[in-house]
Formats: C-alpha cells, structure tokens, sequence
C-alpha cells in the first residue's frame, strides 16, 4: 500500500509538473521583463523603418535632399549590414548584454541626430548611425531568445518578435504622419528616445544576469582587414556599389557596377556567414540560403504590390495599403500558429512546416500577381492573394528560424542570428533593386510596366519554388 502511495503522489507531481510547463509562458515571469524589452526594442525599429519611409519625402524636400533621396533608405540598409555582423560577434565573445545596450545607445544618437539635423548630409549621418543600431538589435533579439528561453518558448518567442515587428509596421505610417502633419517630422525621431530607454531598461538586467557565453571564442587571426567587422564593411561597400548599379541606364556601366559591387559582396559574404553557406550546406548554412530565399520571395514582391495596384488596376494609395495590411496580419496569424504547433517539431526536422510555408506563399504569390495582371479577374483577388503569402510567410519564417537557431552551438548562437539577419537585409536590397532595375528599364525602352512586374513576380515565385525544394535541408542530418 505504501509503495502505491509514493508511485501515485510522484505521478502526481509529474502530472503537475507537465502541466506547469504546458502553462509556461514568455509573458510571464521570469521571463515578462526580458520578452517586452525585446519585444520593445523589435517594435521601435519597425516604426522607425516604416514611420520614417512615410515622411521621408518631406524631409529631403526641407533638408534639400531630393535629389539623393533614395540614400536616406540605403544609408541605414547599408549600416544595418555592418551593425549586424558586428553585434553577433561580440555577443558569441561577451554575451548580449553588453552589445544590445551599445546598439540601443547607437540608435538612440542616430535618432537625436537625424531628428535635430539642419541639412540632408547630417540627417544621412544619423541614418546611418540608426542603421548600426537596427542591425544589432534585429541580430541580438534572435540570439537572446536561444540563450534565455528554454527550448520549449523559442518558437512562441520568434512568433511574438514577429508580432513585434509586424504591428507597428501597420500604424507607425499613420503615427508618422500625424505627427509630421501636426507637429513636425523632427517629431518622429522624438518619439523613440524614451522608448529607447525603457527597452533598455527591461532587456538589458536579465541579460546581464545570464551572463556570456561558457566558452569564449578565439580572437580572430590575421590582420584588421580580414576580421568579420571589416568583411561586412566590404560587404555593405559592395552592395552599395551594386544598387548605384542598378539604379544606371546606361547598360555597359550598369553591367561593370553590379558585377564589381557583386563580386566583392560575395567574397565579404563567404567570411561573415557560416562555413559552408555559399554551397548550402545541411543544417545551419541552409536556415541562412532559406533566410534569403524566404525575405527575397516575400519582400520582394509585397514591395511592387501598391504600385501594380495602383498603376495597373486603378487603386488608390489607400486602397493599395489594404494588400500590405492583410499580408502583415496573415503573417502574425501563421507565426502565431506556427509558435503553438511546434511542440510536434522540437528536437527535429522542420522540413515539413518550412516547405508548407514556402509552398503557401508561392501560391500566394501567383494569386497577387494574377489579381494585378489580369484584367478579367478583380482586383481584391490581389489582396487575398498577398494575405495567403502572409500566412505562409509566417508559418516558414518562424519554423526556419527555430530550426536553425536550434542546431547552432551555444557559442556561434550570435553568428548564426547575424548570418539571418544579412541574408534577410541582402534579401530585400537585391531584390527591391532588381524589380526597381525592370521598371525603369521598362520604361526607359517603352515597354509597360506590366512587362516589368511580371518578372519581378516570375523571379520572386522561382525563390519561393526553391525554397521549398530546399527545406529538406534544414537539418544536418539527412532526413
């Protein structure tokens, strides 16, 4: 009887045990403070990017830079290169901590800089000042949710960064604009010093207390110019070189640039990812290719939705921002899913959730571009098409993420965030370059623009199809 007592009150417990951490939650303590900081800090570059590209105009109309507006959205691309690689490496050495608080410190100066800027190239500098710091919190927020969250949270934690980035994308345009209309766009930059401060305040203890990693990498051999920092330098110089490339009509010059440009992208590339990446290699190196496939797929496409729909079905500026909005809210909705199903996947093979994603916003994709070239089919068939690539995006996107981070060591956690995060910003540069490239190529030689979106949606969707083909390859071991 006894020995029936003590089986049945340690059942008890294990029952009880279970059921605590199937109750456990990231919004909960411990882990409350350090889920809103990150959480906080994701959201202040979402609003940052999107509530700055909406009065942006008016800022270089008032600072006189018009005529090199499209660098005040590449000067923080640019720097977001540099800023990631250099944060991931120093949170592999010391932990997050220390970076993430250099980062939010760099954007903080960027912002008070850009904001109180009397000319355009001031208001550049600070751009680029920002850039560094977005780089280091978008890489740091993904290595602190491997360091401090039991395996269990990771993939709710990534669905909730989306939820982060994906919510103030929806009203910091709205936000920005208010502000700019009532007060002054200065007003904007404003706005995110105190936050910058609470997020601090939130993330930065419990970060501490984690501490760094148990083992402390090698400092890096060889002389300055072939350290990590100084290839991302290279790496953002070239990419550079590539976009002023692309942006030329002159196709001889526009040839030698994207190829000078993209040469030396690719050489930086090779020494700031995982060994193995350019060849994609099982396991971690291919979470990065899927990374650039996925944001090249999506990012890609959503960024020529509003002009197709305005230009070739008649929508106005309004009404095009619905496609954008529903693939946003798809997108949280099939993290979130993603986040609560992947219990079934710990400890294996994502490849079944990753190829669905992929699958879903290739489908989506073909719906979008079939809404806006079509004209026999109405043009709200875009927008369903585009929440069906949210949906898929975020199921993809966070399984992806989870996988990848779960494979990487303890102490390369940092470069395979960074790894992501350049895949992701290389995404949607080259991407967003090259469907610009179709357009005015289009137009410079007469052709609709039509023609041009239409390879851009042909391109977009081959990244989609091989990224699902590639998902198998998510973990190092076959499967």
């Amino acid at each position: 009887m006894e020995a029936t007592h003590t089986t049945s009150a340690a059942d008890a417990r294990n029952t009880t045990d279970t059921a605590d951490v199937a109750n456990e939650s990231a919004l909960c303590a411990p882990y409350a403070a350090l889920t809103w900081g990150i959480v906080l800090s994701v959201g202040l570059v979402a609003f940052e990017s999107m509530g700055v590209a909406t009065v942006l105009p008016e800022i270089a109309g008032k600072l006189g830079g018009l005529g090199a507006y499209g660098w005040g959205l590449s000067a923080l691309m640019l720097a977001n290169l540099i800023g990631t690689v250099a944060a991931s490496r120093a949170a592999d050495r010391h932990g997050p901590a220390r970076p993430l608080a250099l980062g939010l410190a760099v954007f903080a100066v960027g912002c008070a800089l850009a904001g109180s800027a009397p000319n355009w190239p001031l208001f550049l500098t600070g751009r680029f000042l920002q850039g560094l710091g977005v780089g280091a919190v978008m890489a740091l927020a993904y290595t602190a949710i491997a360091l401090a969250y039991p395996q269990r949270l990771r993939a709710r934690m990534f669905a909730l960064v989306s939820g982060g980035w994906t919510v103030p994308s929806l009203i910091g345009p709205t936000i920005a604009a208010l502000i700019s209309d009532h007060v002054s766009w200065r007003g904007v930059f404003v706005l995110l010093l105190p936050l910058v401060a609470l997020a601090a305040a939130l993330a930065l203890p419990p970060l501490r207390r984690l501490g760094g990693p148990e083992r402390v990498p090698a400092a890096d051999a060889g002389p300055w110019w072939s350290t990590p920092v100084a290839r991302s330098v290279l790496l953002a110089a070239g990419t550079g070189v590539l976009l002023a490339g692309l942006e030329l009509r002159r196709p001889v010059l526009l040839a030698l640039l994207v190829l000078a440009g993209g040469g030396a992208a690719l050489v930086a590339l090779r020494s700031v990812t995982p060994a193995g990446t350019l060849r994609a290699r099982r396991g971690v190196p291919t979470g990065v290719v899927l990374r650039f496939l996925l944001c090249g797929a999506y990012f890609g496409s959503e960024a020529f939705l509003p002009l197709g729909l305005v230009e070739l079905r008649g929508m106005s500026a309004t009404e095009a921002g619905l496609g954008l909005s529903a693939g946003a809210i798809a997108w949280v909705l099939g993290a979130a899913w993603q986040g609560r199903a992947d219990v079934r996947w710990s400890g294996r093979s994502r490849a079944v959730p990753i190829g669905a994603g992929f699958a879903v916003l290739l489908v989506g994709i073909v719906v979008m571009a079939l809404g806006i070239l079509v004209d026999a089919t109405p043009s709200l068939t875009a927008v369903a098409g585009w929440a069906i690539g949210g949906a898929g995006m975020g199921i993809a996107f966070n399984a992806a993420t989870t996988d990848t981070m779960e494979q990487a060591p303890a102490d390369r956690q940092g470069e395979a965030s960074g790894a992501m995060q350049l895949a992701q910003t290389l995404a949607v540069a080259v991407l967003s370059g090259l469907g610009g490239a179709a357009v005015a190529l289009s137009d410079a030689h007469g052709s609709s623009v039509a023609a041009a979106l239409m390879a851009t949606f042909t391109l977009t969707a081959v990244l989609a199809g091989a990224g699902g083909l590639m998902a198998r390859r998510i973990r190092a071991e076959a499967v």
